[in-house]
């Protein structure tokens, strides 16, 4: 079980994470990886994820974009999203994120979840300091991230049935990294959105199991 900690930010402000961090080890010598969550929040399903990161030898670090604010409805949901500065939230907190867990590991990469696959993607092409990113089903939009840009590597896993994050978006995105000279590993699963998120009506245990397989073996060649 991990807990909540605060990290200063490139603008002199704090931002709360959650930190849940890997076994004993040479210090810096495990990977970090920071964890950005869907539209909900930061609730105990991603918080969840952090652990099992940490349980797979990872220092993982999940920041709290929305404040402490958490909800289950997806009207309330969209609310918080559509308010929030996602500037602010790749170029402040997340990239905050990654400075803090540079300290204490060899290498960062940045995955997430939905909104967190977008900002994952923002973060990006916009930060310094990340090895790799996995995007989960989400996508910004390119005025916030040009994935001309992205010069790390990044492994996608999108859902075919998704009327958010398209699978003419998907593909949009793909053909951007390629023709900029970044070869992502994207995959396609026949599932709908959130389909890794256990507590989502959506979830597909065995699409969530192949993702969470691929997303191993590509940090663990990338970190």
């Amino acid at each position: 079980m991990g807990s909540m900690i605060d990290v200063k930010r490139p603008d002199g402000g704090t931002c709360k994470g959650y930190l849940a961090e890997a076994g004993p080890g040479k210090p810096g010598g495990k990977p970090g990886i920071v964890v950005i969550q869907e539209w909900w929040g930061l609730n105990d399903q991603i918080k969840g994820v952090a652990d099992r990161f940490a349980a797979a030898g990872y220092n993982a670090l999940a920041p709290d974009l929305y404040k402490g604010r958490v909800t289950q409805k997806p009207d309330e949901a969209n609310h918080m999203m559509s308010g929030l500065d996602f500037v602010g939230a790749s170029d402040q907190d997340i990239a905050a994120m990654v400075k803090h867990l540079a300290g204490t590991s060899r290498k960062v990469g940045v995955m997430g979840y939905c909104m967190g696959g977008a900002l994952t993607i923002a973060a990006a092409a916009r930060g310094g300091g990340i090895a790799c990113g996995v995007p989960f089903y989400g996508i910004p939009p390119t005025q916030l991230a040009d994935p001309a840009k992205i010069k790390i590597p990044i492994q996608g896993h999108f859902a075919n049935q998704d009327d958010w994050c398209t699978p003419q978006l998907v593909d949009d995105f793909e053909k951007a990294m390629t023709g900029a000279g970044n070869k992502a590993e994207v995959y396609r699963y026949d599932a709908a959105h959130a389909f890794a998120n256990e507590r989502s009506p959506a979830y597909n245990a065995d699409c969530a199991r192949k993702a969470w397989e691929r997303m191993m073996a590509f940090l663990g060649a990338n970190l």
